[in-house]
């Protein structure tokens, strides 16, 4: 998969670093083992954040920061990962979806990063572009409904927006039917190194998901 990160996106995130993962994979629904790896990581969080703290992380900053600059408000529209967190400090809690969503929720909570997840065999094309929301842009959520992503940044293929750091499109979502894995870690700025991120995907993806022929490209605005 070939990604060209748009001008408009470039300009106002210069420091934008993409990791790319195609795999071959097997879901499953959430097992004991990944349970219990997502709830030592959601206590992690909640025993070192308090709310406050929370849009302060280094990589959630940066995504707000992003989301101002392409002119949307991001209370109003949460980064994912920035949701995610805020859940589990309030004690919410976090629910089971399947092998793949759950792992992706792990690494996204450990790093500070949202990541869009996609199953590869509903993807357009060979190409996604990363730019920004237009008014009025059709984009239906994961369990949202259809979203305003007029100013998010948004992966799109040839058929249109697939995801957001807010949510991704229903139409490429990951099911228990999924065989082939796009995983896209968006790090507007750094906070857990970018080679330890790489390699703690690959390795939740091993453990979790038994992928193989993994394919990890890396693509930045500089």
């Amino acid at each position: 998969m070939n990604l060209v990160i748009e001008e408009c996106v470039g300009d106002i995130a210069p420091d934008l670093q993409v990791i790319m993962i195609e795999a071959d994979v097997t879901n499953e629904p959430t097992t004991p083992a990944l349970k219990e790896e997502l709830e030592q990581t959601a206590a992690d969080i909640a025993g070192k954040y308090t709310m406050p703290d929370i849009n302060k992380r280094k990589g959630i900053a940066a995504t707000r920061a992003a989301y101002k600059a392409l002119g949307k408000e991001p209370n109003r529209y949460r980064p994912s990962c920035e949701a995610m967190c805020r859940r589990v400090v309030k004690g919410t809690g976090l629910y089971y979806i399947n092998n793949l969503v759950d792992l992706i929720n792990v690494l996204s909570m450990a790093s500070g990063y949202s990541i869009g997840g996609f199953d590869l065999a509903k993807i357009d094309g060979d190409t996604l572009s990363l730019g920004a929301g237009r008014d009025g842009e059709p984009f239906e959520g994961i369990g949202r409904g259809q979203l305003n992503i007029h100013c998010l940044p948004v992966y799109r293929d040839a058929t249109g927006g697939i995801g957001t750091p807010t949510s991704d499109n229903e139409r490429t979502k990951i099911d228990l039917d999924t065989t082939r894995l796009l995983m896209c870690i968006n790090i507007y700025g750094e906070e857990m190194p970018v080679d330890e991120t790489e390699a703690y995907a690959v390795d939740l993806l091993k453990r979790h998901a038994a992928a193989r022929n993994i394919k990890v490209t890396r693509h930045s605005v500089k």
